[in-house]
């Protein structure tokens, strides 16, 4: 049997919910983006910044950012106590998939907020 590591301890439900919930907003996002780029077809780097200059549009990305960590998280290490069986190679998998998440996330708060 496969403990459950993603929640410390709470049902599956709440790893449902939350990749729910995480789908809406990306979603979301991938519609915002969507439709800002069929209303600017000839969309130029002024137009590309003066968007990510606003303080709801980085924060909306941020939460996009966020929302896709916990996704794929959530998602592989579901993919990986399905189908990864031997424990260490398990391990090192998870392992590398936490290291990535976070540097990308990372990266991610970097090129937003430019610190």
């Amino acid at each position: 049997m496969v403990t459950n590591i993603t929640n410390f301890g709470r049902s599956g439900l709440a790893d449902w919910l939350m990749q729910r919930a995480t789908a809406v907003i990306l979603l979301a996002y991938t519609l915002f983006m969507v439709g800002f780029f069929l209303v600017n077809p000839n969309l130029d780097y002024l137009t590309w910044s003066t968007l990510f200059q606003c303080t709801w549009m980085r924060i909306f990305s941020m939460l996009a950012l966020l929302s896709i960590a916990a996704h794929a998280w959530i998602g592989l290490w579901t993919v990986a106590t399905d189908y990864i069986k031997p424990t260490g190679i398990r391990l090192v998998f998870q392992l590398f998939v936490i290291l990535a998440l976070f540097a990308f996330v990372v990266w991610g708060v970097q090129v937003l907020w430019g610190v």
